[in-house]
């Protein structure tokens, strides 16, 4: 009930009124956020590449209503792209795009506007010698997120997705993406679902994520293992032997503040992802880190007593 308290607060504007105008907020999300501006989350991608990890960056920002808006997030990803490229880091950082925003629920032509920003993303990414993972969201996106990614392909095959093993569709979609260069974030999911297409318990995504990771581990694409669950680690390694997989061949992925000394551990040894969100529109990113794990929930309360 708790979690899904969250997610719910995560799309209410008086929570978020709230929550961003308590003054100590701000102090608590820089460990889970890099900044609102670019620089920071530049400054912080060459922070962590220094430490033999890899990047994902996010610029936050999903639900848009405006195309105009839409478009700013394309531009604004451009020049993310282009300063990866400028300071020397886009062989060690790439980024990810949530399609909701760059327009993918606009009323008219949304799907028709997201596929068109998304193009002008990847085109940048290119151009920058990277690459560009599709964020997956809630299930109602799922079929319109795929339908753009098959499209992307076509021009860009090294372009990433996102499955989320809670849903019960995920272990087939992962069949259908585990092709030759094909590159496929696993995770468990983040967001409040119905039983009808989600599994619900913690034993049965646990059960869901391992069936698919299996089919990952046995394809012909790079596996992209996002979980910060030890069991989960362990067994993508245990696969990853067992399927003759070379060390280059798959990655592990975990977010920015969370585990950071198994993330080192890990890029001892591996490639370790660190996926770094950056931007104003912070709030349901934060939110939804919160709702994950009841140990992000006990740090925020806890910083809360002490700094109020």
């Amino acid at each position: 009930m708790l979690r899904s308290a969250l997610l719910a607060a995560s799309r209410s504007p008086q929570v978020r009124t709230l929550v961003e105008k308590f003054p100590p907020t701000h102090a608590i999300v820089e460990r889970f956020v890099a900044g609102e501006l670019l620089d920071q989350g530049i400054s912080a991608t060459d922070e962590l590449v220094a430490t033999g990890r890899k990047v994902t960056l996010d610029h936050l920002g999903e639900d848009t209503k405006d195309a105009a808006q839409a478009a700013g997030t394309a531009e604004a990803y451009e020049h993310l792209l282009a300063a990866l490229k400028d300071t020397g880091l886009a062989a060690d950082a790439e980024v990810s795009v949530k399609l909701s925003a760059v327009g993918q629920f606009l009323p008219v032509d949304g799907e028709k506007i997201a596929l068109e920003n998304a193009r002008r993303i990847c085109e940048a990414a290119a151009a920058a010698g990277t690459t560009v993972t599709l964020d997956m969201e809630d299930h109602t996106t799922t079929d319109s997120t795929l339908s753009i990614a098959r499209e992307l392909r076509a021009d860009f095959p090294w372009l990433g997705v996102v499955l989320q093993a809670y849903l019960r569709r995920t272990e087939a979609d992962c069949r259908e993406f585990a092709a030759a260069g094909s590159r496929v974030r696993l995770c468990k999911g983040a967001y409040k679902e119905p039983e009808s297409v989600a599994f619900q318990g913690k034993h049965e995504v646990d059960l869901a994520y391992v069936r698919a990771l299996k089919v990952l581990m046995a394809g012909d694409g790079y596996p992209m293992i996002a979980s910060h669950d030890p069991n989960m680690i362990k067994i993508a390694g245990q696969l990853a032997e067992w399927n003759g997989r070379s060390r280059d061949s798959f990655e592990y992925q975990m977010l920015f503040g969370i585990r950071p000394e198994e993330q080192l551990r890990l890029a001892e040894a591996n490639t370790m992802r660190v996926y770094l969100p950056y931007g104003q529109e912070w709030y349901g990113y934060f939110m939804r880190r919160l709702a994950e794990r009841p140990a992000n929930l006990t740090f925020f309360l806890r910083a809360m007593a002490t700094r109020g």
